[in-house]
């Protein structure tokens, strides 16, 4: 759960461990078409679905447009309810904020629930270099936090890890004091966590949530789960606090609605998630539970350099996995192989942005450009486009190999060219063809062997596409 690079090594060689690694591709099958139809009939059941998405980017292009204006108006709202608002540039000054907080509250024990801006800043690494307990709440959280791992998904933390290894993880951990039943079926997993987890939220000083979304016109944080876990973080614990995006807020309680609707469809193939809980300061006079203190700590972390720039669009994204569960890359080597907490599309444009292209040099070229991302996307995000701009940004930065460049070069030249362009194609093809001879396929494409490694490539058609193009066209008009 490092807030840093997973590891020194690139996306390609961790990748080519994942594509080696049985159990994990075992466990990244429950991404296949199951899923995939899921989510289409959960969205086919919403007739407006498309509309919701036009209005939904629309919603958060006005919010970005006007960014500080809902912030200060959250601001004010959040104090007025009796909270306190803490600003951070960076992570660090996040962490500091964060741990000043929990060592005025004497925290020993810290619950918190599932946060990804929590793990980019590395609030859990902090607490416990300051001598607190973490107890991660959320399940998938708390299995990856057992494994000394980074969460592999933003919405399945844990979607890398098969049952054996989950059933393995708790026998290691779980003393027959906390838990002597069955490990034989999920429930049963379920049902372990929830008992070992259950005392923990009692004996919490401090409980640390994220937010899905920060509502300007009320100073509420509103968190979506499956689990309770976080109704329980926020509401038994002394102190309360809240860790969110400068780019979570909404300007009202309409426009939670909105966004809940998406969501629950794009997320988890859900109408809508189980608990939407709306917190808004600490606990009043005559109130039968909630927190004694409430502190809600916004993060910018790079978000404003980003709003600046040409990938704003980015800004958008309201963290659904949507992206990454129709990404075929995401599909083959898992989370873990883009090195940081967000992975796919959406990861391969946030990481550079937040953390520099130079750390994340391979993630903007860890795309097939199919467009499925952009399709199901919520809040019609275009990645693709995105990560063409910072395969721009690359180029133009002299971050590219030399032989990268030179072929770009080539492709440019050739592509401003049609007539050539179009005879270098048909001559490609005719090699192609020639190499595939009766087997029809080719075993090995000459200079780009990585593309026929693990796959045979079919001999393509006698005619180029734009020459069948042609033709068709001119026997419409002749038939006219």
């Amino acid at each position: 759960m490092s807030p840093g690079v997973s590891s020194s090594s690139t996306f390609k060689t961790r990748a080519t461990g994942a594509l080696a690694d049985p159990q994990l591709q075992a466990a990244l099958g429950m991404l296949g078409e199951g899923w995939i139809e899921k989510r289409r009939r959960v969205v086919s059941l919403l007739p407006e679905f498309e509309l919701l998405r036009e209005k939904a980017k629309e919603v958060k292009d006005h919010v970005l447009e006007n960014l500080d204006t809902y912030l200060e108006r959250y601001e004010a709202e959040v104090t007025r309810q009796g909270g306190i608002v803490h600003w951070a540039s960076d992570a660090a000054q996040a962490r500091e904020i964060i741990l000043k907080i929990c060592r005025d509250a004497d925290a020993k024990v810290v619950t918190r629930g599932k946060s990804m801006v929590g793990e980019e800043i590395g609030v859990c690494e902090a607490l416990e270099g300051a001598g607190m307990r973490v107890v991660e709440t959320d399940l998938g959280e708390y299995i990856v936090q057992l494994a000394h791992e980074m969460p592999s998904h933003i919405v399945f933390p844990a979607l890398h890890k098969t049952f054996d290894q989950i059933t393995d993880l708790f026998a290691e951990h779980h003393s027959a004091a906390e838990y002597d039943g069955p490990r034989e079926t999920v429930a049963d997993v379920v049902g372990e966590a929830r008992q070992v987890l259950r005392q923990q939220f009692f004996i919490a000083d401090v409980g640390i949530t994220g937010a899905n979304y920060l509502v300007a016109e009320t100073g509420s944080s509103v968190i979506c789960t499956n689990e309770g876990n976080g109704d329980l973080t926020s509401t038994l614990a002394r102190v309360h606090i809240v860790t969110a995006g400068i780019e979570r807020v909404v300007p009202t309680l309409d426009d939670v609605a909105l966004f809940t609707r998406l969501l629950g469809r794009s997320a988890t193939a859900q109408e809508i998630t189980a608990y939407t809980t709306f917190s808004t300061g600490p606990k009043r006079e005559g109130d039968l539970d909630g927190p004694g203190a409430y502190h809600v700590v916004l993060i910018d972390n790079g978000r404003s350099r980003v709003l600046a720039g040409q990938f704003r669009e980015m800004l958008r994204c309201i963290r659904c996995g949507a992206c990454m569960n129709h990404c075929p890359v995401y599909g083959a080597v898992g989370g873990h192989a883009y090195g940081w907490i967000y992975p796919g599309p959406m990861g391969a444009v946030l990481s550079p942005l937040l953390q520099g292209i130079e750390k994340n040099a391979d993630l903007p070229n860890a795309c097939t450009l199919n467009g499925r991302c952009a399709e199901v996307c919520p809040v019609k995000i275009p990645l693709p486009t995105l990560l063409k701009k910072l395969r721009g940004v690359q180029f133009d930065a002299r971050l590219t190999s030399p032989s990268s460049r030179w072929m770009l070069r080539v492709f440019g030249a050739l592509a401003q060219r049609p007539r050539l362009y179009h005879l270098a194609t048909r001559l490609s093809a005719r090699v192609l063809r020639f190499i595939g001879g009766r087997r029809g396929s080719i075993a090995r494409v000459p200079f780009a062997g990585g593309w026929t490694e693990v796959r045979d490539l079919p001999k393509p058609p006698a005619r180029t596409f734009f020459d069948q193009w042609r033709n068709e066209r001119a026997t419409e008009e002749k038939q006219r």
